[in-house]
């Protein structure tokens, strides 16, 4: 269970969001300016709301008047909308980047899995610059993963990517949700996208809860 509660004065508006999920597909849709990456940061620990409470499998995150859990103790998953792949290290070095040194061995069969799953093996060895678009997408998601995360968060992780492959890292996104069974929260602008992939969908417009509804019914009224 994730819970989220987040008051956060912002540049034109305040923020106050509050919603809970289990280990679901949630996507948020809104307008650029709309909350939706602050949403992913105070979660992950780098920006922090002026009150609220965050908590996750019972581990406070956040919560107004106390000290906030470090981004590197939250055992979160995030998936930049750029990958933010480190250009001079390799896949492999990549991947297991956020892996702590203390749970390296324990975490070679499932990084190994992963390479298998998202079929990245013969990548190891390249660099970022020397793999297509849809293939750091899934050097991320296998980064992400690595550290075996409770939450995973993807920042428009596809939005860069043509039709054809973006359709296929979809795939990949259900594929993985459904063998790692943990809350994934996805930003998009695309509400086709969001249609596909979400359990549910949250519209934001200024910091607030517009709608929540089953994807069906907020393709239809939107």
């Amino acid at each position: 269970m994730l819970h989220v509660e987040i008051t956060k004065q912002l540049a034109h508006y305040e923020m106050n969001i509050h919603f809970q999920m289990c280990s679901e597909i949630l996507v948020l849709v809104g307008r650029s300016g709309s909350g939706k990456t602050t949403i992913l940061n105070s979660i992950a620990g780098l920006t922090h709301p002026d009150s609220g409470m965050i908590l996750s499998k019972e581990q406070t995150f956040y919560e107004t008047g106390e000290k906030p859990l470090p981004a590197r103790d939250r055992q979160i998953g995030y998936l930049f909308q750029d990958y933010a792949l480190f250009p001079h290290k390799t896949v492999e070095k990549n991947i297991w980047f956020g892996v702590k040194k203390n749970r390296r061995k324990e975490s070679t069969e499932t990084i190994r899995e992963l390479l298998h799953v998202l079929g990245i093996e013969h990548l190891l060895q390249k660099y970022p610059h020397q793999i297509s678009g849809g293939e750091k997408q899934r050097v991320g998601l296998a980064r992400a993963l690595a550290t075996q995360p409770s939450v995973l968060l993807l920042d428009e992780p596809l939005s860069a990517l043509d039709r054809e492959t973006r359709i296929q890292c979809q795939d990949e996104l259900l594929r993985l949700h459904d063998r790692w069974k943990i809350p994934f929260i996805v930003v998009t602008h695309d509400l086709d996208e969001a249609e596909r992939l979400g359990d549910r969908i949250i519209y934001l417009n200024e910091g607030q809860i517009e709608d929540e509804k089953w994807k069906k019914q907020l393709i239809s009224t939107y």
